[in-house]
């Protein structure tokens, strides 16, 4: 496996799609990202939404071989697995990868979403080889790279945050779709979770999801999700040397997403966008994300790392 890697943001929305002429530069697909090689096929997929559907150009017409680890099993993190057409092929072969659920096996909860009469055909109906696993957190080696599975909090179901690394010495990144801070009593801002940090400390990249304004973090608290703000706090404690802001809300079209990009300072900070790509090399930049002005700026009360709530 390359010693660099390809990240490739194919779904960006979170919740539902967004289709329609106001979501086009951003995008509307739902969660996914393609992780190979600079000079092959990707053969690691995080999270599998709608968004996978676009996966299958990047494959040079070649099947996928490979594995798509899912943070969750909330809809928009994995029914666009039938609908990926480079797994849906004689001579693919992708391992399936789901949270080790506390009550249902998240692997019967996926079988069972996909069959009749929710779905027209099992996972058997599909062509290929198609092998489905539930994981514990750590680490384990997947689609050619060493992926470490930790639970962070969200809402409805265990959630698994991913950092995935290319090699020891390698590039990083880390994968946090959908995760809330936790909010003790009393306070009206989270903490920066022990498991968050731990999956996104130094990285080269954190995929992060940002659906909710601070304004709106009453909402977010609600839904389990996270905070623009949040996100960014995360990054800088956590020494990302990138972040990129996902999970955008349905709602907020492209005109609502180019407010939020003016407010940003610098480089190191984006917001997701379907088809975007980066090339993650082992030869780290110099400095890690630095916000100083723009959205961070305006957060009244900022987020602190603490002890994880009981």
């Amino acid at each position: 496996m390359s010693a660099d890697m390809r990240v490739t943001l194919c779904g960006v929305r979170g919740s539902t799609n967004a289709p329609g002429l106001e979501f086009v530069r951003f995008g509307g697909h739902t969660s996914s990202v393609a992780i190979g090689p600079p000079d092959k096929p990707p053969t690691l997929l995080l999270d599998a939404g709608t968004g996978i559907r676009n996966v299958t150009a990047l494959l040079g017409g070649a099947p996928f071989r490979g594995a798509v680890v899912v943070t969750h099993m909330h809809w928009d993190h994995f029914q666009g697995l039938p609908f990926f057409q480079g797994a849906d092929r004689e001579g693919a072969r992708t391992d399936v990868v789901l949270p080790a659920e506390t009550t249902a096996s998240a692997v019967e909860i996926f079988h069972r979403a996909m069959s009749p009469p929710v779905f027209p055909i099992g996972v058997d109906g599909l062509n290929g080889e198609w092998a489905t696993h539930g994981t514990p957190e750590g680490w384990a080696e997947w689609g050619g790279y060493s992926v470490l599975a930790k639970e962070i909090p969200h809402k409805g179901g265990r959630t698994l945050g991913f950092r995935v690394q290319a090699s020891n010495d390698g590039p990083s990144l880390a994968y946090l779709p959908d995760h809330g801070a936790l909010v003790p009593k009393g306070r009206t801002t989270g903490v920066l979770h022990d498991n968050a940090m731990e999956l996104c400390e130094g990285v080269d990249l954190l995929i992060h999801g940002g659906p909710f304004k601070d304004e709106e973090r009453e909402i977010a608290i609600a839904f389990g999700h996270s905070t623009i703000e949040y996100a960014l706090e995360l990054a800088v404690a956590a020494g990302a040397r990138q972040l990129a802001i996902t999970h955008h809300s349905p709602a907020r079209d492209d005109n609502a997403l180019d407010d939020l990009v003016a407010g940003l300072a610098g480089p190191s900070v984006s917001f997701a966008r379907d088809g975007a790509s980066v090339n993650l090399a082992a030869t780290k930049p110099p400095s890690a994300v630095g916000v100083s002005g723009g959205v961070l700026a305006a957060c009244s009360k900022a987020a602190h790392r603490g002890p994880k709530p009981a």
